[in-house]
């Protein structure tokens, strides 16, 4: 198969979809695979690596749309990127069409097969394509509202951990699945005042075992959310629908209760946001304030520290491109029903229905699609 990897384009994006080893895996499997100039510069992987792995140079993204038959990314297509696509052509990357209408109207009419990272499941009901970088996510998170918590970047002027004779900050986690584990790590082990809410059982006596009096573990019902908010001098939003838009779990009312220059750091972004008063931001411009309020909403959060994501996202999304390529997308699928899961979009119809549910439209089962 003819796989390609063009650079990333949203603002300070530094992934790169395959890296120079995984590359010279599927070459080794006998694929053709082209990059475009300068993809991996983010990861400290220049052209040469590339081309030592068994890569062509593109010297656009163009030639990579135009010759791909299937393309590999990190973040979801841009507007650009869309038009390139054509019917037939495989799309494997983060796609989060929740709350994207206008990326599901173009996925739609390009007639390319959309398959996200985000809703490949595996044999335990987990979702081992977007798990490292909610890994990551996680723990940045806590670095994030750490800074923004700086008086210099508008926050209250408090350190997390304290220091002896000064209470810590009080760090309230909204989730407790992946993403709100690792931010609970982090704030633990700067020596917050960390409380962790959810709604599953199994998953607080999962915390409470692990934690222990280390952190503070909540049922997640409207008043304790309301009341750990409240108190809070940062709040991590890590809640998750797969594969559908996020819950507001903090609406705009609730900024009132909070202290000025408290923090929410939404990590729900990626699928609308659990916060009312959450829009995606970018690592250029990261935070803006509302009722006093600063929120950090960067939609790529990872991209920041692109060589540890890229190589723990490629660990985990390799063994499905070499599936992909070596099968084909239709044969890989009906062998696969954990990487079906993860088709959103084929030959103009739309294949999940969480996304179908968010933006009010009819969806097709996976099978009726192949069949197209």
């Amino acid at each position: 198969m003819r796989i390609g990897v063009p650079r990333e384009i949203k603002t300070h994006e530094y992934r790169v979809g395959l890296t120079p080893e995984s590359v010279a895996e599927l070459v080794h499997a006998g694929h053709a695979v082209q990059v475009e100039t300068g993809a991996g510069l983010g990861i400290g992987a220049a052209d040469d690596a590339y081309v030592a792995a068994g890569a062509r140079i593109a010297a656009n993204a163009g030639a990579i749309f135009a010759n791909a038959e299937m393309v590999v990314k990190v973040k979801e297509p841009q507007a650009g990127e869309r038009k390139q696509l054509r019917p037939g052509q495989v799309l494997f990357t983060y796609l989060h069409l929740a709350p994207d209408p206008e990326q599901t109207r173009d996925l739609l009419a390009s007639g390319a097969t959309a398959i996200a990272y985000e809703t490949v499941t595996d044999a335990n009901g987990g979702l081992p394509l977007l798990k490292p970088m909610s890994q990551v996510a996680g723990r940045m998170s806590i670095q994030a509202g750490a800074t923004a918590l700086e008086k210099a970047h508008g926050g209250r002027g408090v350190l997390l951990g304290g220091v002896p004779g000064v209470e810590p900050a009080k760090v309230a986690i909204l989730g407790g699945g992946t993403v709100g584990f690792h931010a609970a790590e982090n704030a633990v082990g700067l020596g917050a005042d960390v409380t962790i809410l959810d709604t599953s059982v199994a998953t607080l006596d999962r915390l409470a075992t692990h934690f222990g009096a280390r952190a503070k573990v909540i049922y997640a019902h409207k008043a304790a959310v309301a009341q750990a908010v409240a108190g809070a001098d940062l709040v991590i939003g890590g809640v998750l629908v797969p594969g559908g838009a996020a819950p507001k779990l903090v609406t705009r009312a609730m900024l009132k209760t909070m202290r000025p220059g408290a923090v929410l750091v939404d990590v729900a972004i990626d699928q609308g946001g659990c916060f009312e008063t959450s829009h995606p931001t970018t690592h250029a411009e990261p935070t803006y304030v509302v009722d006093g309020i600063v929120h950090y909403c960067v939609a790529n959060m990872p991209g920041a520290v692109a060589r540890t994501s890229t190589y723990a996202l490629n660990n985990a999304t390799l063994p499905h491109v070499m599936k992909l390529a070596g099968l084909g997308w239709r044969e890989a699928l009906l062998e696969d029903s954990h990487l079906r899961a993860g088709l959103n979009i084929s030959n103009g119809k739309l294949t999940c229905r969480p996304v179908a549910e968010a933006q009010h439209l009819a969806w097709t089962d996976a099978g009726a699609a192949f069949a197209a």
